[in-house]
């Protein structure tokens, strides 16, 4: 890969995670007020930062002599949703499964929609236990800790995250160095 398309997808790659580690960041009690809006638009910025990552590495293989159909392929075309067209049954039978509501007898006959809001409340269920993922959890930390250690706000993880992930945040936080600039 040359190095000048290396460096813009790690930086579009940092934007997409940082934009991530505030999408955990506003699901958090003290973010109540503002939850809603700031989730949705870090949620959207990440997605569309992965975009740009992803149509960046395209356009360098189309730019090489990639064929147009194994480009297709490897951009998966056939799993892109379009936010602009809003929410869908399925989404609507998913939340329905979260909040432990029944499915209109309609979106009943779809199977998508069945499968979605089974999920639903498959997650619904799992939400009712602690969080023990050990994956999850440190992967919610590094983000958190990071996040922290570049705002140089360590303190602040002790305020807003489930006692066992500020934890280990907090040591993320401490592991990590931040780089000083070379002056010349």
């Amino acid at each position: 890969m040359p190095e000048p398309l290396r460096r813009a997808i790690h930086q579009l790659v940092s934007e997409g995670v940082q934009n991530c580690q505030e999408v955990l960041r506003y699901t958090e009690p003290d973010q109540a007020h503002t939850w809603k809006r700031m989730t949705l638009y870090r949620a959207t910025d990440a997605a569309d930062t992965m975009d740009m990552v992803a149509m960046l590495i395209a356009a360098y293989c189309e730019h090489t002599g990639m064929a147009a159909d194994t480009l297709q392929s490897y951009l998966q075309v056939g799993q892109q949703t379009i936010r602009a067209h809003g929410t869908d049954e399925e989404d609507r039978s998913h939340v329905a499964g979260l909040m432990g509501e029944a499915l209109p007898y309609e979106a009943m006959r779809a199977s998508t929609n069945r499968m979605r809001h089974h999920r639903g409340r498959r997650q619904a269920e799992q939400a009712q236990r602690p969080e023990d993922d050990p994956q999850k959890l440190f992967t919610e930390a590094c983000l958190h800790g990071l996040k922290a250690k570049l705002c140089d706000d360590v303190d602040s993880l002790d305020s807003y995250l489930p006692p066992q992930v500020a934890q280990l945040a907090r040591r993320v936080a401490e592991a990590l160095e931040v780089p000083e600039l070379a002056t010349t």
